[in-house]
């Protein structure tokens, strides 16, 4: 595949502003709408624009749709802490009606937003004037029937439901379930299972904390429920395994159906190994056959029926095995790498340094690194493939390890579920890609 740039959305940082460092990204089910979730607590979707005839060039835009703030910063009195109002995950709720629904979660609080569409108001009122002050009501002699009059569109976000108050501890994944009535929150420590209706009880259905602290060993990184059966969802862990549970053998799922970890190699080990095999992101492929897990170095594919190893790893970035020493004082080999699928499941993607992303074909087993950067980012340039030299001579295209930015990094990607558009997202800029056969 070769790929093109889409375009490029740009939140202008003021004054070194953190706040606009995109969190998030997601699609929606139809791919229709993209999602992205920033460190100042807003949520800014966007819509593809629809193909005309005379805007031929213009198929597969995504503009601006709305823009609302979803959580603001807050504070927790008893702890004496601050609760950030990043957003950490969004995750979308498939269309039932002419309204989108939305899921958006910081630390603490998860909101399901309604994002509507109004082009129409009503006129002709009894009681109030069109100015909306109140009439006497011993001058109306007529009745009138309001009628429906067409105005300008209007994107109306409003939060439907707050689910608050369940998590210790700070949350890093939401998954919805397949029935579409209920989905699952994650912090370090504990997984609870809520419904869409109800805010006020949630169940929790995972707790590893110790009865003593100083026996912890190991926290949740991410979790998510099957795409197809209701019952069943995964959770990753800081030591590199993964633990399918279903629902329906326990209320308490504490006890794994299947245990997923490949063993280590005695030989490699160092003083970075348990680090650099945590798991950052889990995710079922579409099909439910497979899931795929990221670690600091590689992505891993797992066959749902064989735990004992991966059936497919792939290096991403394995040239800085090399480099875990200063990457350990930078705090870098502690970022947390999200991965995706494509609709069909044949190749994945996932963020590197350098404002590098990797894409793998899992057919034909090739690979190749692309670079999100300003310089390249005019709308249908062509995105030229990027080598990493790790030592001696390098190639003129070629760039050395040694000269890599390690403040530039896409930890952010989401692949649109039917068509081979990609968003990466690279600290305050949006990338749209597209393969140039689109």
């Amino acid at each position: 595949m070769q790929w093109s740039v889409l375009h490029r959305k740009t939140k202008n940082m003021h004054l070194g502003s953190v706040t606009d460092i995109i969190s998030t990204v997601e699609f929606n089910y139809s791919g229709e709408l993209l999602a992205t979730g920033d460190k100042g607590g807003r949520v800014v979707i966007f819509q593809r624009e629809q193909e005309s005839k005379n805007r031929l060039l213009s198929r597969g835009e995504y503009n601006v749709y709305s823009t609302f703030q979803s959580h603001e910063p807050e504070f927790d009195y008893l702890k004496s802490l601050e609760i950030e109002e990043k957003i950490n995950k969004i995750r979308w709720l498939p269309q039932q009606n002419a309204a989108h629904f939305l899921l958006s979660a910081n630390d603490k609080t998860i909101k399901l937003w309604k994002i509507s569409e109004r082009d129409k108001r009503a006129e002709g009122y009894n009681l109030k004037d069109e100015d909306g002050r109140l009439r006497d009501p011993f001058r109306i002699t007529t009745l009138r029937v309001p009628v429906l009059m067409p105005m300008d569109l209007m994107v109306e976000a409003s939060p439907r439901r707050i689910f608050a108050n369940a998590h210790t501890y700070h949350i890093n994944s939401i998954s919805v379930n397949s029935d579409y009535e209920t989905y699952i929150s994650a912090d370090d420590l504990r997984i609870n299972l809520w419904h869409l209706e109800i805010t006020d009880r949630s169940f929790n259905i995972v707790d590893i904390k110790p009865a003593n602290m100083e026996e912890l060993t190991e926290v949740i990184t991410a979790a998510e429920c099957h795409p197809h059966q209701c019952n069943v969802f995964v959770y990753s862990s800081s030591k590199g395994t993964i633990r399918l549970c279903d629902m329906r053998a326990a209320a308490l799922c504490d006890r794994h159906s299947k245990f997923f970890e490949e063993p280590e190699d005695p030989s490699s080990r160092s003083f970075f190994s348990e680090i650099i095999s945590s798991i950052s992101d889990v995710k079922f492929s579409h099909s439910g056959r497979y899931m795929m897990t990221r670690d600091y170095l590689s992505v891993k594919v797992w066959d749902l029926n064989m735990e004992n190893r991966p059936v497919e790893t792939y290096q991403v970035h394995e040239y800085l095995r090399s480099k875990l020493c200063s990457l350990y004082e930078n705090d870098c080999i502690f970022d947390k790498f999200e991965c995706c699928w494509n609709g069909s499941d044949s190749a994945i993607m996932t963020g590197s340094y350098n404002n590098f992303f990797r894409m793998f074909d899992r057919n034909t087993r090739r690979d190749i690194t692309l670079e999100a950067s300003r310089e390249n980012s005019k709308p249908r340039a062509m995105l030229k493939p990027r080598k990493v030299c790790t030592g001696g001579k390098r190639k003129k295209d070629e760039i050395s390890v040694d000269s890599l930015d390690f403040n530039k990094k896409i930890l952010h990607t989401a692949w649109h579920p039917k068509e081979n558009v990609i968003a990466v997202a690279a600290t305050n800029n949006l990338y749209i890609f597209q393969d140039k056969i689109n």
